[in-house]
């Protein structure tokens, strides 16, 4: 063995030590019988396990340096040909098994029966200052449950992943986390619009962490097939070690078991209406028990404020998943949950009560959050209404919200209506045909909000403070991902870092970075990418 192996094979051995390797859910919940990688229906089973399909040449291009601390690695690893290799799949680290996880769900309303871990292959469980993780490689080959495609990823979208899911995490969003960024060396196929025009694309891989990759499908599976054993052995893991402040016993712990998944994912909701998030594919499949946003596919945050705008070209003829439809879907997908559950109590009625009660609280919640955009402290009865006229006048004509929501803490106590419309005016994208009608009632409802803010008892500066870390000054706009995705397939990854170190900081100023303050560009309105997306990877 060479000088150049015994160093590759000790830093191996050093990264296996360094990390708390645990395989809880390999351990405690039933495998498939079945070793082969071989398309097929599972069951009796809640994974399977599957190694990566190794890559020619995988290349490092970007990492996460507080993720890969928090998982209990050291900065300097991130450097190493071991760390490449094992998040790439290349190799596997020492007691560890890759697995696929089984599950179903509900895709645009309807039962699509079994869908599982397609192209994601889950590494391992790690646990560092008594928190434990799963690593799970995107695009690293095919598994059991790919059906017809090949379990890849292209560049484009894993950078898209990778990007959005540190910018939900900077914004305060809950999410799930990126890893690193690589590319596979490989070229995949695409048909990037399902239009008949399959392309090849450069192959990459994004390694993401989470408490688990456990969904609402996991538990839909089982209970569609009657799989009643292992959809308790699932119920009870889940609560074992993700929700350890469950202490009722027999069927108490399943009705809390749905009411805490529903209080997260009511929380997960909130924060995407407050920063203007949409999902684009909330599938069943989609949904996370920690009420962690998971799955950034055909995503996008809203530029001018449509409710109704959906970025998944799938779901453009009916905008099931449109931005204002978000919080009815969470509770659709929560009575999937709630059905799947069901067997395990026999009893319906505890579920109808929590289930009931989260318009109510989502309400409470999302007024309590409109405010806070508003800057509004204290309660007045008229708040509902001043609200509800904001968002109606905000459809009338396009005006991004991002924008619009940020220099809205501009606006001082002693502006009339014309100096506040002048300092929120920029936010509009024809800001021509502003006028008349129009204008008269923005200075209405700007009139309006002047009086209500005089009423609170803080300063303008503290207002505007207080604002300024609700409503965030930067978002990653698709037309911003795809400007790094254009410059990646040129190898240059500036853009990605220079993105990526953007959106640690959303809610600061920047001045260097005000470029990134800025409208939809003309040329991005209609351009693939930008405006629509697919489900293609």
């Amino acid at each position: 063995m060479t000088t150049f192996e015994l160093y590759n094979k000790f830093n191996f051995l050093l990264l296996n030590m360094l990390l708390s390797i645990q395989n809880r859910f390999t351990n405690e919940l039933p495998a498939d019988k079945d070793n082969s990688n071989e398309v097929r229906k599972v069951f009796d089973a809640c994974f399977s396990f599957v190694k990566p399909t190794p890559t020619s040449n995988p290349k490092l291009i970007h990492a996460i340096t507080d993720v890969v601390e928090m998982i209990g690695l050291k900065e300097d690893d991130i450097t190493s040909d071991e760390f490449l290799n094992v998040f790439t799949g290349n190799k596997i680290l020492e007691n560890t098994k890759p697995y696929a996880i089984c599950y179903g769900g509900h895709q645009f309303g309807t039962w699509a029966g079994q869908l599982g871990d397609g192209r994601a292959i889950n590494l391992f469980e790690t646990e560092n200052n008594n928190q434990y993780y799963t690593l799970q490689l995107k695009g690293a080959g095919k598994t059991p449950y790919s059906r017809n495609a090949d379990g890849l990823a292209v560049l484009r979208s894993s950078i898209r992943e990778y990007l959005c899911a540190e910018a939900m995490h900077h914004l305060g969003v809950p999410t799930t986390r990126s890893l690193s960024l690589s590319l596979s060396g490989d070229e995949v196929l695409r048909d990037i619009m399902y239009n008949g025009n399959p392309a090849l694309e450069k192959g990459a891989i994004v390694c993401r962490v989470a408490p688990s990759f456990i969904r609402f499908g996991n538990f839909e599976i089982f209970a569609s097939r009657n799989d009643l054993k292992t959809l308790q052995q699932l119920a009870d893991f889940t609560i074992k070690h993700y929700f350890p402040e469950i202490t009722s016993e027999k069927k108490d712990k399943y009705v809390d078991l749905l009411e805490n998944v529903v209080k997260k994912t009511l929380l997960m909701i909130v924060e995407w209406q407050r920063v203007g998030f949409v999902h684009g594919v909330m599938n069943t499949d989609n949904m996370s028990i920690h009420g962690l946003t998971i799955d950034y596919g055909p995503y996008g945050w809203l530029e001018d404020y449509n409710p109704d705008w959906t970025p998944n070209t799938t779901d453009i003829q009916h905008k099931r998943y449109r931005f204002g439809n978000q919080p009815e879907i969470a509770l659709w997908n929560l009575y999937q949950l709630a059905n799947a559950l069901y067997p395990l109590v026999d009893e319906a009625k505890p579920f109808e009560d929590i289930l009931n009660s989260f318009q109510t609280e989502y309400e409470a919640k999302y007024l309590e959050m409109m405010k806070g955009k508003l800057g509004i402290t204290l309660d007045n009865e008229t708040d509902i209404k001043l609200i509800y006229q904001l968002t109606e006048l905000l459809t009338v004509k396009e005006i991004d919200m991002t924008i619009f929501f940020r220099l809205l803490s501009n606006i001082k106590k002693n502006d009339n209506q014309e100096q506040a419309f002048s300092k929120i005016n920029t936010a509009f994208y024809q800001l021509d045909e502003i006028k008349d009608e129009i204008l008269n009632a923005w200075h209405f409802w700007l009139n309006q909000y002047i009086e209500r803010i005089n009423l609170e008892n803080i300063k303008d500066s503290e207002r505007k403070q207080k604002m300024n870390i609700t409503n965030p000054k930067y978002v990653l706009r698709n037309y911003m991902s795809q400007i790094a995705i254009d410059a990646a397939d040129k190898e240059d990854y500036s853009i990605i870092d220079e993105l990526y170190t953007l959106l640690q900081r959303p809610y600061d100023e920047q001045p260097e970075k005000e470029k990134w303050f800025a409208k939809r560009p003309d040329w991005a309105r209609e351009k693939i990418g930008c405006s629509m997306l697919s489900c293609s990877s």
